[in-house]
């Protein structure tokens, strides 16, 4: 079974349900520049959704609106049901959104397991009498958090599970890239936003990537994936849907071999032909 048969079938395996999120007239505006404009689209429990679009039509915005970083202008977002725009970023990550960001946000002298944990602060128990006073408690909770690492860790890279007491310093691109997407998945999220992952990796750090990503995919039920990346073989092994964005604005939608043969998306990073 080569890649592309093998993705396929790893895509009809996982069961794509109903409207997760819908996005309804979003509009987010910066002084006299429009970011986003007037935005309508949905996401689907369990898909794998790719965002594509020139640099400056507004993915990584969208993923700030929908994480509460930013407060859109106008619009809305109905994400199980509950309106985000308004909720503050810790409300909408205990609801069930996650991200990563294109530039790493790791701390580079703590451990691996340290690195992943600070992704869990809002669930953890984390006051000076718990911490001092109630020890067995305390000790309880790391335990628990330690077992919850080593159990992300063996599903998305087993080899880093040896090294989950190293400062992530020593580690190479792929393997900070990995400890990113296991920070963000170790609250257990409905919505995991991936932006850019393969940015700073070579073609088959990005490959490698992608697989573990898949896996993940696989074994974690109820998972659904956004994923903003500009390395089309990317976008075309991992996808289901394809969404593409310019100036702000939904310009086509589909697989990824409908969207890439639309004029309209040919023109968008292209040109105009002379």
């Amino acid at each position: 079974m080569n890649a592309a048969t093998m993705n396929h079938a790893q895509h009809a395996a996982h069961t794509i349900g109903g409207k997760l999120v819908g996005v309804t007239d979003l509009t987010m505006r910066f002084g006299g520049l429009t970011a986003l404009d007037q935005l309508n689209m949905q996401i689907n429990e369990g898909e794998v959704l790719g965002l594509l679009g020139p640099n400056g039509s507004g993915k990584t915005t969208f993923f700030n609106v929908l994480t509460g970083l930013y407060k859109a202008t106008s619009g809305s977002i109905i994400y199980k049901g509950q309106e985000v725009i308004g909720q503050t970023p810790q409300e909408i990550y205990r609801s069930g959104v996650a991200r990563t960001f294109q530039r790493s946000r790791l701390s580079l002298p703590l451990t691996v397991f340290d690195n992943i944990v600070i992704g869990d602060y809002q669930h953890m128990n984390h006051g000076l009498f718990f911490n001092l006073f109630q020890r067995k408690a305390f000790r309880a909770e790391y335990d628990s958090y330690v077992s919850k690492v080593e159990a992300l860790l063996n599903i998305f890279s087993p080899p880093l599970v040896a090294r989950m007491f190293e400062p992530v310093g020593t580690f190479t691109m792929i393997d900070r890239r990995r400890i990113e997407v296991c920070r963000a998945l170790l609250s257990q999220p409905r919505l995991l936003l991936l932006d850019e992952p393969s940015a700073g990796m070579t073609h088959d750090e990005t490959e490698a990537l992608m697989d573990d990503i898949l896996q993940v995919r696989g074994k974690l039920e109820n998972l659904t994936i956004v994923l903003i990346e500009h390395e089309m073989n990317v976008i075309e092994r991992i996808t289901d849907r394809c969404i593409v964005f310019n100036y702000g604005k939904k310009i086509a939608e589909g697989t990824y071999a409908e969207i890439t043969a639309d004029p309209n998306v040919q023109t968008a990073y292209l040109g105009e032909a002379e």
